[in-house]
């Protein structure tokens, strides 16, 4: 891995000059004095003597000395000649506002061209954009900051998180938040021509005064460089949480397969994110509640919640919330019920979610029992819902017993606890303020707590696990990987090597999916080569005739299943005849089939099937060779029932997989049914993981639907298979 840039000097700069005029370079100035900061601002214009207020200097070359950090508000092709200037005077870095670069696409024919030059021109010296509003440093009142912003200066001596993101405006609208969140920097990322998403945030924790760091990603910069971050911010004790848009993309226009349709580049996102241990939501109140959660209470160490309201309404709301997510409230002990039925009395039922009614209202004492008594179950998080009432109308007098209450019962038990806001309009910023000094997390809105407490749980687990490790029996994916290698065993195969493996008729024996090149083997040439790497494949034979076919079924034993050759989705086309029980069954299908395809595929059934899985792997641009495990048969768009991996994986990431999937019970014997060879499954898939590996450069797609899973100790077998190569 190349080692990150080196961007204290740009993040926690001493002295910054600003350069431009106009609107927004006065704003830089004008932020940074608002803000209190105690270093040297240095403006810089051709003409000015003063900008805001301040001393303006000529030019780079007439500064003092050479500046930790530099804001460049001027138009793009001045742009390029400042960031010269500026690494001739050897200074720390520099915020490029500009737009019109590569990001004006390529209607544009300077864009592209001046990007390169910026770059070139930058060197070593680290810079930010261009295209982006640059970055907040509220722990130092340090702004390279054209516009108004929401924030406050960071308190000396306390912690806040930092936040990264691809969009300007965005950054600006976090920073109007009023929901209790202590914010350490923001950054804005713009076109990241030289300096990454994963070197910004590498920088950013680094600095003992941030908590957590919140990423909002359109795209990834790096691979090695999100691993690297994910490994330092374990070493740091500091949790990632990420807002990745894209989701509703068509990741990948050409659906040769069905994995190609479950698995696009979003799938895969989310299987590297939860790879490297970084927690993912998708909305932003989610992001910022889940980074506030973070600050204050850090990754959960386990998943068991504890919820108290005096509303039975509130409550099934909560218990609602927590359904189809990890975290959950589980039911209390009889000991635990005893204890709280004491605090409470015996005219409450008793219960996690609680209902602890209105009858101790307003009594502080019997409420730290009742809430005492709670929390006393060694929870993860303690939940407490309670909104206040509008000021401008009603009094809320009566609500601080209940919260008084609630930090002394978490005090007491050294736990951590949250009040949860239904409607977030029902919290003040300065209430919020209050209850984050009592260590108490306020978290505005009940599906945003929820997401929250997931996402911290996750993280949690995370690092409770192994380090990550993108490895499996000494492989690591390289750059190679994602160019046409394979890393196995230290050393990347050869593109020769990889080639020997699949002969010339097993490579290019079929018809390409759109009828012209040559390029993907058919089901019977692919089942081949499967079989040959020690694949549990059904025993078949190729055909050209009626009477070929029948004399095939003879040798395998009926019932036999008939396909017709050279079609991608067969099932699609009807060129599929299952459970054919005799030479006249197979005749008959087999001239129903005669002119669809380009010859028969003769096969024994595959008898004692419990389910049916698809596995399948697509070669994802950024990521490499990414797996997908789910519910197979003709239906698997439709459910998108599916866990995606990354590879190389482990036996125990598989199993997790199937074992996160909707059908699992199905698997596991439901309702009094007969178990499923699990362990045979998952010997096949880790398997096909290592034929892929075998032959990465060659395969685009592989496609195993269904891989039929059968009773215990009856095994699992490929029932289709369509591969897809390259030249």
């Amino acid at each position: 891995m190349t080692a990150s840039r080196d961007l204290t000097r740009l993040l926690r700069p001493k002295s910054i000059a600003v350069f431009g005029g106009g609107f927004f370079a006065p704003n830089v100035v004008r932020q940074c004095l608002k803000m209190g900061y105690a270093g040297e601002i240095w403006p810089v214009h051709p003409t000015r003597d003063e900008v805001a207020g301040v001393r303006a200097y000529r030019s780079a070359d007439d500064l003092p000395a050479a500046p930790d950090a530099a804001f460049i508000g001027v138009n793009r092709f001045l742009t390029v000649d400042i960031v010269r200037a500026l690494v001739r005077r050897g200074a720390g870095g520099a915020v490029c506002f500009a737009a019109g670069f590569l990001e004006a696409g390529a209607d544009d024919a300077d864009g592209g061209r001046l990007q390169s030059e910026l770059v070139a021109a930058a060197g070593d010296m680290p810079i930010i954009g261009p295209n982006c509003y640059g970055l907040i440093n509220y722990a130092d009142g340090a702004l390279l900051w054209p516009d108004q912003h929401g924030g406050v200066r960071l308190p000396e001596g306390q912690r806040g998180v930092s936040i990264i993101t691809q969009s300007s405006n965005i950054a600006i609208n976090m920073t109007m938040q009023k929901r209790g969140l202590p914010i350490a920097y923001l950054l804005t990322a713009g076109n990241q021509a030289q300096t990454g998403l994963s070197d910004m945030a590498l920088g950013l924790i680094e600095d003992d005064r941030v908590s957590a760091l919140g990423l909002h990603i359109e795209g990834f910069d790096s691979v090695e460089g999100f691993q690297r971050l994910a490994a330092r911010a374990r070493e740091l004790q500091k949790p990632i949480v990420a807002m990745k848009v894209g989701r509703s993309e068509q990741a990948r226009k050409a659906t040769i397969s069905h994995t190609a349709s479950l698995a696009g580049s979003d799938a895969a996102s989310d299987a590297f994110l939860k790879r490297l241990g970084i927690a993912r939501v998708d909305t932003i109140p989610s992001f910022l509640e889940t980074l506030k959660l973070l600050h204050a209470v850090g990754p959960l160490s386990g998943r068991r919640l504890s919820s108290m309201s005096c509303s039975g309404g509130e409550a099934s709301v909560m218990a609602d919330a927590a359904q189809g997510r990890r975290i959950h409230f589980p039911a209390l002990g009889e000991a635990h019920k005893a204890q709280v039925r004491e605090a409470l009395g015996p005219l409450v039922a008793i219960a996690n979610p609680l209902d602890y009614n209105t009858f101790i209202w307003n009594d502080e004492p019997a409420m730290t029992a009742t809430f005492s008594a709670m929390v006393s179950g060694g929870f993860d998080l303690n939940m407490l819902v309670l909104d206040f009432p509008r000021a401008d109308r009603c009094a809320d007098v009566d609500w601080w017993p209940t919260v008084d209450a609630f930090e002394a019962a978490l005090k007491q038990h050294s736990a951590s606890g949250a009040i949860v806001v239904s409607m977030p309009e029902n919290l003040s910023e300065e209430y919020a303020n209050n209850l984050m000094a009592r260590g108490i997390v306020p978290l505005l809105g009940i599906t945003e707590a929820m997401d929250a407490a997931t996402a911290a749980a996750f993280v949690g687990e995370a690092w409770k696990s192994r380090t990550p490790s993108p490895s499996r029996g000494g492989w690591t994916i390289t750059e190679g990987d994602r160019t046409g290698g394979v890393a196995t065993g230290g050393h990347t195969v050869a593109t020769t090597q990889c080639a020997a493996a699949m002969t010339p008729s097993a490579r290019f024996a079929g018809t390409s999916p759109s009828g012209g090149e040559e390029g993907w083997p058919d089901e019977a040439a692919a089942k081949a080569l499967l079989a040959s790497f020690g694949l549990p494949v059904p025993p078949g034979q190729r055909v050209s005739t009626v009477a070929e076919a029948v004399d095939a079924a003879r040798a395998l034993g009926f019932p036999v299943a008939l396909k017709a050759l050279g079609l991608a989705h067969k099932s699609e086309a009807g060129a599929v005849r299952l459970g054919l029980e005799n030479e006249k069954a197979l005749k008959a299908a087999a001239l129903e089939l005669a002119n669809i395809g380009t010859g028969f595929y003769v096969e024994r059934m595959v008898q004692g099937g419990v389910v049916e899985l698809i596995v399948g792997v697509v070669r994802d641009p950024l990521f490499g060779p990414v797996m997908t495990i789910g519910t197979g048969g003709v239906l698997v768009e439709l459910l998108k029932d599916s866990a995606t991996l990354l590879l190389p994986t482990s036996r125990e990431e598989i199993e997790a997989g199937v074992r996160g999937l909707k059908l699992f019970p199905l698997l596991d014997g439901y309702r009094g049914r007969k178990k499923a060879d699990l362990d045979a499954a998952t010997d096949s898939i880790l398997k096909i993981t290592d034929f892929v590996s075998a032959h990465a450069h060659i395969i685009d797609e592989l496609d195993i639907n269904p891989l039929i899973v059968c009773g215990q100790g009856e095994g699992a077998w490929i029932a289709d298979a369509l591969l897809v190569t390259r030249e």
